[in-house]
Parts: structure tokens; sequence; C-alpha cells
């Protein structure tokens, strides 16, 4: 049951995080989508290490949740665009 719910919180707050960055609504709104992505990849990091033969979307999303983690400083953290 809790794989299967980590399953798939982590694909429809995937979806919806992408969704909300593709509108380009604003730097707020982009990075509260990036937090939904943080969200998803750590359920998808703990459904593919508890879930017998996926590893491989766990290790996925540890570099994805890296990623993401760099989309909230970018966009909620960092005060603007510094210029070169």
């Amino acid at each position: 049951m809790l794989t299967m719910a980590l399953q798939y919180y982590g694909a429809a707050a995937g979806a919806i995080a992408a969704l909300i960055v593709s509108l380009d609504l604003g730097r707020r709104w982009t990075g509260f989508g990036f937090v939904i992505f943080v969200t998803s990849s750590l359920a998808l990091i703990a459904w593919g290490f508890l879930k017998p033969d996926a590893e491989g979307i766990g290790m996925q999303n540890i570099i994805l949740f890296v990623i993401n983690l760099i989309g909230v400083y970018r966009y909620l953290i960092r005060k603007g665009r510094a210029d070169c």
C-alpha cells in the first residue's frame, strides 16, 4: 500500500510541477513548481528503493532531486539574477 501511494504521488506531483513550470507564471510560481518536483523526487526515490526491481527509478530521482533543489534555489532563494 505504501509503495503504491509513493508511486502515484510521485507521478501526479511530477505532472503538476511540470505544468506549473511550463506555464511560466513568474519566478515565484516556477519556484513552487520546483518545490513540488522535490517532493515528487523524494517519493520516487523511496518507491524506487522499496520496490523490487525499481532501483533505476530511485537512482534517476536522486539526480533529479539535486536538479530540482537547484531550481528551488534559483527561483525562490536567490535574490534575482547577477549581472555577468
